[in-house]
């Protein structure tokens, strides 16, 4: 029996190594593009490894000042996207941890119906909405601005985290609110105190899920964004398509700049992820 369960931790060991090449593989790739030469990505046949290695790109990201540079333009959209995915992770948090206690706690007529007309709005194609987005846009004269864009993403991503915080906050334990009622505390107290101390690895995990949606989101961005000032990283990354060439080793640069604030984020708050998907108080 011992040397059978050997023989299936190996096989599982095995199969995991191959799963792990598969998945790092494209990212090693990537990483490899951005740091070789021209002459080395067009050369036939393909070296896998090349000759010379710089990381000229990626100073020119951080030190390009040129405006018609694609190095530059890419810091600038990368700024933006951090700047709109930050705003939009933040509020969407307060908003939609503030109705997610509404809906899971408080008992008032209409709240089934109003949850599912909240996520209907969430399961909307966004194709169907932006013919009417952009013409409301378009006459208020909100067009390629980076607030109304946070504004356009809390419109589907608070709905999510209401959808997902009230399962957080309905697993709680009644017993909970019942004493802090019992000693004079408010509804916001009691979720400020009680509530999202106990949800906390929830909320974490769904903020960090808001942040990724918004930072990963093309469709709207593209509609609604055009010059620098405005522009995020995923437009920048599909611009550096050019009519006659292809650049790809900024194209590589920008997937792996573009990667790696998701990473960090995930790896820093990797035990909150965790926790966040088995998380919830004891039912009551």
């Amino acid at each position: 029996m011992s040397a059978r369960r050997k023989r299936i931790t190996a096989l599982y060991m095995f199969l995991g190594l191959i799963l792990a090449i598969l998945i790092l593989a494209p990212v090693a790739w990537m990483f490899m593009s951005s740091v070789m030469l021209p002459v080395d990505l067009t050369a036939k046949p393909l070296k896998l490894i090349p000759e010379t290695i710089t990381f000229e790109r990626y100073r020119q990201v951080f030190q390009s000042v040129t405006t018609s540079d694609p190095a530059y333009v890419f810091r600038i959209a990368l700024k933006n996207s951090f700047i709109i995915a930050a705003s939009v992770t933040v509020l969407s948090l307060l908003i939609g941890t503030l109705s997610a206690y509404a809906f899971a706690r408080i008992r008032f007529r209409g709240k089934g119906s109003l949850m599912l007309l909240i996520l209907f709005t969430y399961m909307l194609p966004p194709a169907a909405l932006i013919i009417p987005l952009y013409r409301i846009y378009n006459s208020l004269g909100l067009l390629d601005r980076r607030w109304p864009l946070v504004i356009l993403y809390l419109s589907f991503i608070i709905p999510f985290i209401i959808w997902v915080m009230q399962d957080f906050f309905g697993s709680i334990s009644a017993s909970f609110e019942e004493a802090a009622q019992v000693d004079g505390a408010t509804r916001l107290q009691t979720l400020f105190y009680i509530f999202l101390p106990i949800a906390r690895p929830g909320a974490i995990a769904t903020g960090i899920l808001a942040f990724l949606m918004s930072w990963d989101e093309f469709f709207y961005a593209l509609i609604f964004t055009s010059s620098l000032s405005s522009k995020t990283m995923t437009i920048a990354i599909a611009e550096f398509n050019g009519k006659f060439t292809i650049d790809y080793g900024m194209i590589s640069v920008a997937g792996i700049l573009g990667s790696a604030i998701p990473v960090l984020i995930t790896v820093i708050f990797q035990k909150y992820i965790v926790m966040g998907m088995t998380a919830g108080g004891v039912k009551g």
